[in-house]
């Protein structure tokens, strides 16, 4: 029979077990989810070559605008396209003046999804071509779209849809967004199909969107590993090329499917983007700097106008006049001294060190670009 004491003793250790497993399974889920944010899936990272969209764009003509479309007289291809449309519906309207402000010539843009099969819809985007104020209320009328071979693959009609607009009276004017730009949702209607045999090819060849050499080689490591044979093989930092097994001959879908929920860890070469239209810095995990001292400060001449109005006496013969007052500061930035910016080992490190010289993000932009030039920094700048 067990005592008091070895009950006590019992449930400690039961309590301390318990306790352990407990650290140990969050410990795991912590490693798990930060390998799952390492991790990436190759559907992520890569395309099938040939499954692709197709642009397409058409020309055509909008009705129904309330006086807001283009000037005939000043778009010629609008006088025509009217014309031409009038005289297939029966109506020839050669030689009439025609003065009309209700219609526009417009471009429209689509893109054919890949495997979009025939009588399926698409969006459509409608454009103005000419001087028509704005396309509030417009519709678009039959228009064929066509591929970049000058087949048509889709026709496009319907309503257009206007974010922006536009208001103005005789000494004011508002223009909120783009007013002679429109949007169809499932505007177009398809009419031929692009080829495109999937299941019978024998070859894969995976299109990586970031080209990277490393990312490509543990793309194939990870093909390989699933597959059991050594079936994957990189050609170039974009290009995967993968010879279909005899399991999967005939069944590509169910090769795709499998390949595409592999998950490797991508890798990027360093680099710094950098928009100085808007001040903005992006900097990548592998951007290193070697020891460098920066000294940033500029000469800054300040000049204030303060005039000041003299009045002569009352009842004298003097005369108003405004005397100047100038005054002039020079700012030599003697306070900012050079400061050292130490060798850094991670990303943290060197925005900490970049943000302890107390400048701002356009300032910061300089001060990398000369940080590159010398040498120190072990990334690629590109400029947007």
């Amino acid at each position: 029979m067990m005592t008091k004491a070895g009950f006590h003793s019992l449930r400690s250790s039961l309590r301390d077990i318990a306790l352990a497993l407990g650290l140990a399974t969050a410990a795991v889920a912590v490693v798990g989810s930060v390998e799952a944010l390492a991790m990436s899936r190759i559907k992520d990272l890569a395309a099938v070559e040939g499954v692709r969209e197709n642009q397409l764009v058409g020309y055509g003509l909008v009705t129904g605008l309330n006086g807001t479309g283009d000037t005939l007289n000043n778009c010629p291809m609008t006088r025509q396209s009217l014309q031409a449309m009038m005289e297939r519906l029966g109506v020839n309207t050669r030689g009439a003046n025609m003065r009309t402000a209700n219609m526009a010539a417009v471009m429209v843009t689509a893109n054919l999804q890949a495997f979009a099969t025939q009588g399926t819809r698409l969006d459509v985007t409608v454009s103005a071509m000419c001087d028509a104020k704005s396309l509030q209320g417009a519709t678009l009328l039959a228009t064929p779209l066509l591929g970049a071979d000058g087949e048509v693959y889709a026709v496009a009609q319907g309503s257009l849809a206007i974010s922006g607009f536009a208001a103005e009276g005789e000494a004011a004017k508002v223009t909120r967004g783009v007013p002679t730009v429109g949007r169809i949702a499932n505007g177009a209607l398809i009419e031929r199909e692009v080829e495109f045999k999937l299941n019978h090819l024998s070859n894969l060849r995976l299109s990586l969107r970031n080209p990277d050499l490393t990312t490509a080689r543990r793309i194939a490591a990870a093909i390989n590993d699933f597959l059991g044979a050594d079936s994957a093989e990189p050609t170039d930092p974009s290009t995967v090329a993968v010879q279909v097994p005899k399991a999967y001959k005939g069944n590509m879908i169910r090769l795709l499917t499998e390949v595409e929920q592999l998950s490797i860890q991508p890798d990027q070469r360093a680099r710094v983007i950098v928009d100085e239209r808007s001040g903005i810095i992006v900097m990548g995990k592998d951007v290193r700097v070697s020891q460098v001292a920066v000294a940033q400060g500029n000469l800054t001449v300040t000049i204030t106008e303060q005039p000041e109005v003299s009045q002569p006496e009352p009842f004298s013969r003097g005369q108003t006049v405004v005397v100047p007052r100038t005054g002039v500061r020079v700012d030599t930035d003697e306070k900012k001294k050079l400061a050292i910016v130490k060798d850094s080992v991670s990303l943290r490190e060197l925005v900490d060190g970049l943000n302890a010289l107390g400048v701002g993000p356009r300032d910061l932009i300089s001060i990398l670009q000369a940080i590159k030039a010398s040498g120190a920094l072990q990334a690629d700048i590109e400029v947007m």
